[in-house]
């Protein structure tokens, strides 16, 4: 009878010990399935195996309804007006409107740039005209790019006392750049050799990845000399220590671009805020501030304390130190530091990923003396910089000077605040202001008495990019004397027949002003792509057939990016990250022209083609189709 007992309670403990694994199992497996979604996808990094046709709901009285493979929800298309059978302009558009690339040792007149579009220092007469300032950005090549002797050119210095740590591709061992004549051009599996440093391009993200992110990518490969530049994204890892490895192995989204990690283009790069920054040995680093009349005594290390927040170490090293109460206490925009700390290190450019590059910026970073942000709207005061686009230096004095500064006043690096230290200090010389025609040529359009025409287009917000309906903007064309463009028949226009892939990813909004921040996502809203066997499905079924103008809520029109502020190295798009950009909006014009290139079927502005790896095209908004 003992011995039944022993047995029925060894049965209730394995059945209990059983339920338990049950449980724990379903509930880990829930838990998994909340934090990372994409474990439930099949196929690389979370992309849903789109191998089958889409199914065909139902017709209703707005279209029909198509549930994609990779779609959360289903989709309601127009079979006459959709984003496969619309046009993609109603003109011809000339896409190498820039002409030749220029030469790799090409460099602006900074000092011109800025008197041209600027005046006098104290006077700005021409700070209002972005009109005229964009015309002689577009016009006046001529007289502000120039090839300097063969002595003094860029790819004929010793790369092994360059400024960046890579210039030559080979960690700046070898004793000279590759010749222009024998310099590969990029291919499927390399970006092709610089015959000049390679310039690094910088950026700061934080959260997975979304289509502000792609669009800026895109804008980059799109524009600029790869052979001779790296684009390096920094993920914040102080906030997730395993942001890199999530961004290749995790993201759905950016799995577009591993080919491009692959090639060397694109390096992902950890970001933890340090708690030590070198200074150059060579530089005079003293701002007057802070330093001691008599040096400390060594500590363990043999280090010595020279002045506020600096000490200098037993090789005559000397280093700006953040006590434990700064990286406590580290500002919320804490991508005004950021950039800051990282073009000290390795100099080069910072960009904010809502910056989209419409030019090549080689010839403004090639100048010896290359350090200089933008004018902040049309603030008038000498000392009021913007930041969303910097080049410094790399371990310069000017670069140490402005980081002591911002740490000096609480790790406060808003470019306004240290834009005027330095304009109080006289540094303001060293680090010059360009306007912002340059690179955000509509900022001044607000509340800051723009004077003579508008700009073209004529947009008169932020939002406005994003409007694709017809009428939706009003005289953006008012300042436009060119020739008209020759258009194209809509209504005979056959429906899309190739074949292009896209993959199937999820793309959210952005958030803050510096990446996508998980404690303050905005709703996630599906995009969604089709393969080719999902779109020859709906056109065997009907649902992709002959386009018709009258149908089309969001028809052609004559804007194309030949005329999308001409002149212009970049665009702010300033956060408008919860729009989606209509179909033929001026954003969606450029994205058209993004995926043209990629897909081998356009040139870009510089009449090069594509000849790297396959990106994958952009994904369509469903409210759009």
């Amino acid at each position: 009878m003992a011995e039944g007992g022993r047995v029925r309670s060894l049965f209730t403990l394995f059945r209990n010990l059983l339920l338990a694994a049950v449980v724990y199992t379903t509930v880990f497996g829930v838990v998994e399935l909340f934090r990372n979604p994409s474990i439930t996808h099949r196929g690389r990094l979370g992309i849903p195996d789109k191998s089958g046709p889409a199914d065909i709901i139902k017709t209703t009285k707005t279209g029909v309804k198509v549930q994609f493979a990779g779609a959360s929800k289903a989709v309601t298309i127009n079979p006459h007006a959709n984003v496969f059978n619309r046009p993609v302009s109603a003109v011809r558009p000339k896409d190498d409107f820039l002409g030749q690339r220029p030469h790799v040792d090409t460099e602006a007149d900074l000092h011109m740039l800025v008197e041209e579009c600027r005046g006098t220092y104290n006077g700005l007469e021409k700070m209002r005209n972005v009109f005229e300032c964009l015309k002689f950005l577009a016009e006046g090549e001529e007289r502000y790019y120039y090839l300097p002797p063969t002595e003094e050119r860029a790819s004929n210095q010793d790369p092994r006392e360059a400024e960046y740590n890579d210039a030559d591709g080979h960690d700046n061992t070898l004793s000279s750049y590759v010749d222009l004549s024998q310099a590969l051009a990029p291919n499927k599996t390399s970006p092709g050799t610089c015959p000049g440093p390679i310039i690094p391009y910088h950026t700061y993200w934080t959260g997975p990845a979304t289509w502000r992110v792609e669009v800026f990518i895109k804008s980059y490969l799109y524009t600029q000399n790869l052979a001779c530049s790296r684009l390096y994204i920094w993920l914040d890892s102080d906030r997730n220590p395993n942001a890199v490895d999530d961004m290749l192995n995790r993201d759905a989204l950016f799995a577009r671009f591993l080919p491009l990690v692959e090639r060397g283009d694109i390096v992902l790069k950890a970001w933890k805020f340090p708690q030590r920054i070198p200074l150059p040995k060579d530089e005079d680093n003293t701002d007057g501030v802070g330093y001691y009349k008599t040096p400390g005594k060594p500590n363990a290390k043999g280090e010595v304390a020279i002045a506020d927040g600096i000490v200098e170490d037993a090789a005559g090293q000397q280093w700006l130190v953040l006590t434990p109460k700064q990286m406590t206490f580290l500002p919320v925009a804490i991508s005004d530091a950021v950039r800051f700390v990282i073009l000290h290190l390795y100099g080069g450019a910072y960009f904010d990923m809502d910056v989209l590059m419409l030019r090549d910026m080689r010839p403004l970073l090639l100048p010896q003396e290359h350090s200089f942000a933008e004018r902040w709207a049309a603030h008038s005061h000498p000392g009021d910089y913007n930041t969303a686009i910097m080049s410094l230096t790399a371990n310069s004095s000017l670069s140490s000077y402005l980081l002591r500064g911002g740490v000096r006043m609480g790790l406060n690096f808003h470019p306004r605040v240290v834009g005027r230290m330095a304009w109080k200090d006289g540094r303001d010389t060293e680090f010059l202001m360009l306007e912002t025609a340059a690179f955000d040529p509509i900022w001044t359009e607000f509340n800051w008495d723009r004077e003579g025409r508008c700009t073209v287009p004529c947009l008169k917000d932020y939002g406005a990019a994003f409007k694709g309906k017809k009428g939706g903007l009003k005289d953006e064309w008012q300042s436009y004397d060119g020739p008209q463009l020759e258009s194209v028949d809509l209504e005979g226009h056959d429906a899309r027949t190739d074949d292009t892939t896209t993959a199937t990813t999820t793309a959210t909004d952005g958030g803050d002003d510096v990446g996508q921040d998980p404690e303050a996502d905005s709703p996630a809203t599906d995009s969604f792509s089709a393969t080719s066997d999902e779109e020859a499905a709906l056109r065997r079924a009907g649902i992709v057939a002959d386009y018709q103008l009258a149908e089309d809520k969001y028809p052609p029109n004559n804007r194309t990016l030949a005329h999308f502020f001409r002149g212009a190295w970049t665009y702010h798009v300033h956060n408008q990250w919860l729009k989606h950009p209509e179909p033929n909006s001026w954003i969606h014009v450029l994205q058209q022209a993004h995926s043209g290139f990629f897909a081998g079927e356009r040139t870009n502005p510089y009449g090069e083609r594509w000849e790297g790896p396959n990106v994958q095209a952009y994904n369509f908004w469903p409210e759009f189709a």
